[in-house]
């Protein structure tokens, strides 16, 4: 339980059918001015968790956190990489954390607020968009395994969120009106960079255009990401965006939109729930939580990565994001972006 709207209706809506709830919030990450908007507030929950007549505990997980999802998110950045820690913390944090938790305590099940849902059949387990599309959450959710599928439930999984904030207002829970909890929950994401950081890494460098022509400088390659167009501090005749950060060299190019655009990329680390494809495989991939899906050809790399060639170029295609593949609702699969595409000519 996080403290918000999503988790608490998530844990109402269990109680409601019967079920024997033991609510669970973590402690991850704590700092200042992290606002209403963080993903974890253990003492909201534990108001909520009272009001329901559950029990209630708090597993702190800060230390764990720090060096299993914030420690990597900053190394990522201070590579020129652009990362997503949701996907590690689903994963290792508020899924595995908590299941074995639970299985220690011969509890069979765990439940979060994700909207996102799984169907179950003879031959396992798979993971499914959620009902609201405006909502849906399988994106960050693509790296789980089998086996936490198996013995994870998602109750908001059919239902949109005005219905969710109805049914909290309906249980009268003091969390109906709270703001959405923001995608990152770690704040200033650029402090928390450099407070992983050697001195080395922080130097400032040049922004080039494509042709390595110098136009300005920059305070440190862990300020931009692909795609981006404010905050350059150039003057142009036309709008520039980041098309590559050279971490090595300390130097970001920029170039117009249309520079943006790619025809494939490569992914790795790659995550299956189910079958791998044998070969070329057709599919749909998201590479941005709020991306649109686009139709793709899948074909597998020697070495266990992936080709992904979209039927239609990507603008902003971004090393360290996720790429997630579909079919129809499905989820298939994922991996990380892990090469700098080149521009078309």
């Amino acid at each position: 339980m996080s403290g918000g709207v999503d988790s608490s209706v998530a844990a109402g809506l269990l109680v409601e059918q019967g079920y024997q709830v033991v609510g669970v919030s973590l402690r991850l990450w704590e700092g200042r001015n992290l606002g209403p908007r963080n993903c974890s507030d253990h003492r909201g929950a534990g108001e909520v968790a009272a009001l329901l007549g559950i029990p209630h505990t708090v597993l702190d997980e800060r230390t764990a956190f720090r060096k299993a999802v914030v420690a990597p998110f900053a190394r990522s950045y201070l590579d020129g990489a652009t990362p997503n820690p949701c996907v590690a913390c689903n994963r290792q944090f508020k899924i595995e954390k908590l299941l074995a938790w639970a299985e220690a305590r011969g509890i069979s099940r765990v439940a979060t607020g994700h909207y996102a849902r799984i169907r179950r059949q003879s031959g396992g387990a798979s993971l499914l968009r959620g009902s609201d599309r405006n909502k849906d959450q399988s994106y960050f959710l693509f790296a789980l395994s089998p086996r936490q599928l198996e013995h994870t439930e998602f109750p908001l999984g059919e239902l949109h969120k005005e219905a969710v904030r109805a049914k909290a207002r309906e249980m009268g829970l003091p969390v109906a009106e709270r703001p959405e909890s923001q995608d990152i929950c770690l704040g200033d994401h650029r402090a928390v960079v450099e407070s992983f950081a050697r001195p080395d890494q922080l130097g400032s460098g040049e922004i080039v255009d494509s042709r390595g022509n110098v136009l300005g400088r920059h305070d440190g390659v862990h300020g931009f990401t692909v795609g981006q167009r404010r905050g350059l501090g150039l003057a142009a005749p036309e709008p520039l965006y980041v098309l590559r950060i050279d971490a090595e060299q300390r130097r970001v190019v920029v170039g117009p939109r249309e520079a943006l655009t790619t025809p494939s990329f490569t992914a790795g680390r790659l995550n299956w729930l189910g079958t791998p494809p044998a070969g070329e495989a057709a599919a749909e991939v998201q590479i941005r939580y709020r991306s649109k899906p686009v139709p793709c050809t899948l074909r597998p790399l020697d070495g266990h990565g992936i080709e992904v060639r979209p039927d239609e170029p990507l603008p902003s295609v971004t090393p360290g994001q996720a790429a997630v593949f579909y079919r129809d609702d499905q989820v298939l699969g994922g991996g990380w972006i892990d090469k700098a595409p080149p521009p078309l000519s």
